[in-house]
């Protein structure tokens, strides 16, 4: 039987006042951060930028980074591999509230970012849309193949626009956005981002926008340049996705990728008596990142509720977890 320390808890995320950032965490996910404007929420994560925190059960008040360091079989041999060690997770989940939009940004690979950027990973994400207004759109990659020379003509003439991806954005769209593919997420787009665990942004373009001191927001062009993908880029296809029926719950695969694997969960055991069940990985951790609903999570030696806006963190080989209530959310494991 597995250890009892082996047991699935909640964790509590570190907010980032942005200045594109909104209320919506705090509105629709009950994100008690007394900070404002609330951009962002680092729900699972491990960086020293916004280490979250655990926030029931045995390690309660830990940063996830130390519960790690101190039981490294909690992310499983195969998540390890990516792992720098010291208790670094090789993912990190975050929320996002676009009130306006995003810089117009760009990020590195891993080699590029462990040869200049002191040994850092580079910066692969994923989106999940939870939530649009009508015209909500984002950049994704250029229109056109482009060359530096005509970049950096447009950002001085401030029309970087015209060359431009925009694709309309709608709920329950998915998006993988590479290294190098210029990228932002446009206003009025709630977000779950799962990623590599890294902080590397690479500003391009910010509509010449000041932050709450009155300077203009710090670009990072050369950089950009170093990484940056001139070519037309297709436009994203939504992926095929079939769901697969289990007693009171159906799952879905969103999306994988050498850095992490994202499943959408949809739970309603409102109609039978017993509970669904989840088998977690021998192999690896999970996070289970509620994005709609409410329910209890149980396994033999611990019980809890989860409600929208929670994330839970499954060690690697945990105990059988069984779930109740009605509820949908992602299950990100790597």
């Amino acid at each position: 039987m597995p250890a009892v320390g082996k047991l699935p808890f909640l964790l509590k995320p570190v907010g980032k006042d942005y200045i594109w950032g909104g209320r919506r965490l705090k509105d629709d996910f009950c994100k008690d951060i007394d900070i404002d404007p609330l951009a962002e929420t680092w729900e699972c994560s491990t960086h020293a930028d916004g280490p979250s925190i655990v926030a029931n059960g045995e390690f309660c008040g830990a940063t996830l980074k130390d519960v790690l360091k101190e039981h490294p079989e909690f992310m499983g041999s195969h998540a390890a591999q990516f792992s720098a060690g010291d208790g670094d997770l090789p993912i990190m989940i975050k929320f996002i509230d676009a009130k306006s939009d995003l810089s117009v940004q760009v990020h590195p690979d891993d080699e590029y970012a462990a040869e200049h950027e002191a040994g850092q990973r580079g910066k692969t994400e994923m989106w999940y849309v939870l939530d649009s207004k009508k015209d909500s759109s984002l950049v994704y990659g250029f229109k056109y193949d482009l060359n530096e020379d005509k970049i950096r003509k447009a950002l001085a003439h401030g029309n970087l626009e015209k060359y431009l991806q925009f694709v309309p954005v709608k709920k329950d769209d998915v998006f993988l956005v590479k290294p190098g593919t210029v990228h932002a997420i446009g206003a009025g787009a709630l977000v779950a981002e799962i990623q590599e665990s890294s902080n590397l942004t690479y500003r391009l373009y910010d509509y010449n926008r000041q932050d709450k001191d009155g300077k203009m927001r710090q670009l990072h062009i050369d950089k950009a340049f170093d990484v940056l993908n001139m070519k037309a880029c297709p436009e994203p296809r939504q992926p095929m996705r079939t769901l697969c029926f289990h007693r009171g719950i159906a799952t879905e695969l969103l999306g994988r990728c050498r850095y992490f694997t994202v499943e959408r969960m949809m739970l309603n055991t409102e109609r039978i008596k017993e509970m669904a069940q989840i088998r977690t990985g021998s192999t690896t951790f999970e996070v289970l990142l509620v994005t709609e609903g409410c329910g209890m999570i149980s396994t033999e030696h611990t019980s809890f509720a989860f409600f929208r806006g929670d994330c839970i963190f499954i060690p690697s080989n945990s105990e059988l977890i069984t779930l109740h209530g009605k509820a949908a959310m992602l299950k990100v494991g790597c």
